[in-house]
């Protein structure tokens, strides 16, 4: 009988951030155990403390360079609670809107075309050397051509409303702090029409791959789970950028909807593991063994009661017919759905830029103080909450955030041991292949793990002197 066996994963590729896996084999080479371990440590919500609220927006986007946007206008969104301000003037709305759609058509684009694509392209068992956006360049170079042409134009979208590229200072408590010119509107305007006909084919190659793989997709990291996102109010509508909490189970059937985000507080709890940097949210009437759900691109169809675009609204009717009108339960899926929104993206970007509200010179509106506010956004990889206090001086004296990754944390972990347990139990000899296998499944929600870590409770500091003969000569430790 062989000896229990401890297999990692480290670090966890092709997603951002730094993580590992670890797989406990028992003595009869069966996985008992598989984990998703965030081995980071980033501070945000302490630090953060002691800042004035206008520099809130633009100090959290340093938590990432791939998604900075989410953080800045979930930080703003908060802030203009505090400043009083319930309603922005309409150029303000629609400048931070464009914002966050070029934010989320790069976002999707990079994870899909650079980190995803060379396992669905290339197969999960090909060559490590094989699997990166370079070889899909040699492969197919008008397919990674357009790939790169999306992302700049994303980027230039969050450019233009921004100020820069990465970690811009467009959203400012109560409004925006810059329109947008007619100049830049054109230039944008010229490359719509290829935007909008790459992302259909794009939607189609993701769609295709499904589809083709049905057998594969249907059980691999596939289990029932609750689904929550934010909504449009009223309608239930997709809405990335504003709307009400709304979730659903297994079924279908509704836990909560349309809830008011600033009261996050009252419908979900945040557990804590030991073994983990990143906490695992759950619903609160349901308690942390039934209660967790996912979030993201699957979850948000799911939720989603239509598209009010008509491309992308037609994709969304394909997607669901995929799983006869059931929550689609399947991880893989995730790819259809992300390039779903792309498009969506693309056509909300079409008619942004030709809405003359763009021009208008009223950007920021005020009101009365108040002392706290929370700001929730749907972000690439799902559902953002930044919630602050401040005092009578304007400095942050509380913070908490719960980000796309954090709410997805049990979902991963699951869709760890599940493949783990399905590709690598009662094997003679575990490949390189093999355990690619359990990345595909992580990539499949594109992790952000450096946004997902933060304090709470004790986190210790630990501190260790040795000598050249390697005795401790002193040991100190610290808990913040």
């Amino acid at each position: 009988m062989a000896e229990p066996r401890l297999i990692e994963i480290a670090p966890v590729t092709r997603v951002e951030g730094h993580g590992k896996v670890t797989i406990h084999l028992n003595r009869e080479n069966a996985v008992e155990e598989a984990r998703l371990h965030i081995v980071e440590f980033r501070g945000f919500e302490r630090f953060i403390r002691g800042r004035l609220l206008w520099e809130v927006p633009v100090i959290v986007q340093r938590l990432c360079g791939i998604c900075p946007v989410s953080h800045h206008l979930a930080a703003a969104k908060a802030m203009d609670m505090i400043s009083g301000v319930d309603c922005l003037p309409p150029t303000a709305e629609k400048m931070r809107r464009l914002m966050h759609y070029g934010q989320v058509m790069q976002s999707h684009v990079l994870h899909f075309f650079h980190l995803a694509a060379p396992d669905l392209l290339f197969g999960f068992d090909a060559p490590a050397e094989k699997r990166n956006i370079f070889e899909i360049l040699r492969a197919q170079p008008e397919l990674g051509r357009r790939a790169i042409m999306m992302r700049k134009f994303g980027q230039e979208i969050i450019e233009a409303t921004a100020g820069k590229k990465v970690h811009g200072t467009g959203a400012i408590p109560g409004g925006i702090n810059r329109n947008l010119s007619v100049e830049k509107r054109d230039a944008l305007l010229k490359e719509i029409d290829d935007m909008t006909q790459w992302a259909r084919d794009a939607l189609a190659l993701a769609r295709g791959y499904t589809l083709e793989h049905a057998g594969l997709v249907s059980e691999f990291a596939a289990f029932p789970s609750n689904h929550m996102s934010l909504a449009r109010s009223g309608d239930g509508a997709l809405d990335l950028y504003h709307g009400g909490l709304r979730a659903i189970d297994a079924a279908g059937q509704t836990i909560f909807d349309d809830v008011e985000y600033s009261r996050y507080h009252e419908l979900l709890v945040e557990d804590v593991r030991s073994w983990s940097y990143m906490k695992f949210p759950f619903i609160k009437t349901l308690g942390p063994e039934q209660g967790w759900y996912r979030v993201g691109p699957t979850a948000r169809m799911n939720t989603a009661r239509f598209i009010d675009t008509p491309d992308a609204d037609a994709a969304l009717r394909e997607f669901k017919a995929f799983t006869g009108g059931a929550p689609n339960e399947t991880s893989l899926a995730s790819h259809w759905a992300r390039m779903i929104e792309v498009l969506h993206c693309v056509e909300k970007i079409h008619a942004l830029l030709l809405d003359p509200d763009l021009q208008g010179t009223e950007l920021r509106a005020t009101g009365a103080r108040r002392e706290e506010g929370v700001g929730v956004i749907e972000a690439p990889r799902g559902n953002l909450i930044h919630h602050y206090r401040v005092d009578e001086n304007d400095q942050v004296t509380y913070c908490n955030l719960i980000v796309s990754t954090t709410h997805n944390n049990e979902g991963m972990n699951r869709a760890v041991k599940d493949v783990a347990t399905r590709y690598l139990s009662k094997q003679a000899e575990i490949t390189e292949g093999m355990l690619n296998h359990i990345e595909v499944a992580i990539r499949a929600y594109d992790p952000c793990l450096s946004c997902a870590t933060h304090a709470i409770g004790q986190m210790p500091l630990v501190v260790e002197l040795f000598d050249a003969d390697d005795r401790m000569l002193a040991s100190r430790t610290r808990s913040f």
